[in-house]
């Protein structure tokens, strides 16, 4: 137990949080279990130690961070670790990367039910249904997703600014007046590009070649997260990496299942599971028209955030694409996004209807009062025409 307060103790004095994550702030710490989610390179383990940091004394004894990737809780199960913890005045345990054990989710509820005065807060990937395929954990388990930068934590962090996030009734009434107290501080459109191309994923912070490390993390995503959670066996990892570029070399638009199966030589129903795996996995987004979801074919598959087109797909990047997926990675993490096949118009939450499009080639378009334009390359924005930059200050 020694060696571990020590390792505790080493790594919450050395985290590195520059930018507060919103999620600190979502989260009801009273409750006992506490899933997050996110995928990898998101910041999952900064975020339980800064945790740790803001509500513990580096010396307090009550709360412990382990990480289920040392190799001793090869030989000891989580319940019997938290039951030695709790009974020495342990109160809180911070579980890294939780599905490296196996029995995880068996072994949490039995802490849930010996352990009445401990809480534990659990890290695991995005791949991961904690209720859908974890039923002991239904009704004791409240699951949050940690997600990747937004634009506006990408600009305090550069700038020293600290921007709130606003909500998209604001931002639909308000732009103006909000766009004029954040232009005085900033030029958004200095670092929007930086944003698009590197920005989602906090290891920009490191000095590494930023798109060799998301290729890693990419490769991790597959060959760990989606095998080992889904359990799917290794000689189907190729199928799955073919689908995943095959996609995102096509660019956003609906998939043609029955050309793709026969690509990868599978079933439609199978690479429909692939989508969805990759989807759940953030690697992909699936857009479907009102009304319909999984396992219906998605009116659009795209790339879940704009990093991963310049990543996987270096050789051409069209802007259009690429403004559309911050679009979407923008507001899918409060609000319902849906497209149907007919048109390139986005429908949030059922009835706001939103066109993205480029400020410097829609000087002579029409532009009608039942549709909101986020526009790219501008800064600034008038009636119903948004800058696209300012939806990503949503979170």
């Amino acid at each position: 137990m020694e060696a571990f307060f020590r390792t505790h103790k080493y790594l919450v004095e050395h985290v590195n949080a520059p930018v507060r994550r919103t999620l600190m702030d979502e989260i009801n710490w009273n409750d006992r279990m506490i899933g997050i989610k996110g995928t990898r390179g998101i910041g999952k383990t900064t975020f339980l130690l800064q945790y740790a940091k803001e509500h513990f004394d580096v010396q307090d004894r009550q709360c412990l961070y382990i990480n289920m990737n040392n190799f001793y809780f090869q030989g000891r199960g989580i319940a019997d670790f938290a039951g030695d913890f709790y009974y020495h005045g342990g109160r809180v345990l911070l579980i890294d990367q939780v599905f490296k054990q196996d029995n995880w989710s068996q072994e949490l509820r039995k802490c849930y039910d010996m352990y009445p005065g401990l809480k534990i807060v659990f890290t695991g990937s995005s791949v991961m249904r904690l209720k859908d395929e974890n039923p002991e954990l239904n009704g004791i388990v409240k699951s949050y997703n940690l997600r990747g930068f937004s634009f506006r934590e990408f600009i305090n962090l550069l700038t020293g600014n600290d921007f709130r996030p606003y909500t998209l009734e604001e931002i639909l009434s308000d732009h103006e007046r909000i766009i004029k107290q954040i232009l005085p501080k900033v030029s958004p459109n200095r670092y929007f590009n930086d944003y698009i191309h590197h920005g989602f994923y906090p290891f920009f912070q490191e000095q590494r070649n930023y798109s060799e490390n998301l290729l890693k993390t990419m490769n991790m995503m597959t060959e760990v997260d989606i095998l080992l959670i889904k359990q799917i066996e290794l000689k189907y990892l190729t199928k799955i990496k073919k689908l995943f570029y095959q996609l995102a070399e096509e660019g956003p638009k609906a998939p043609n299942v029955s050309k793709l199966a026969q690509d990868i030589e599978t079933s439609r129903a199978t690479v429909m599971n692939y989508i969805k795996y990759l989807t759940d996995a953030r690697l992909l987004n699936m857009i479907y028209p009102i009304g319909e979801d999984f396992p219906k074919k998605p009116s659009k598959v795209m790339l879940h955030n704009s990093n991963l087109l310049y990543a996987i797909y270096p050789i051409h990047v069209d802007k259009q694409d690429a403004m559309e997926t911050f679009f979407v990675n923008s507001l899918w993490k409060d609000h319902k996004v849906n497209q149907s096949t007919r048109d390139n118009f986005y429908l949030i939450d059922e009835k706001l209807k939103f066109k993205v499009c480029n400020a410097e080639t829609t000087s002579k378009m029409r532009y009608t009062p039942d549709t909101i334009y986020a526009r790219y390359n501008t800064e600034i924005g008038k009636d119903n025409q948004i800058p696209l930059w300012l939806l990503g200050f949503l979170y």
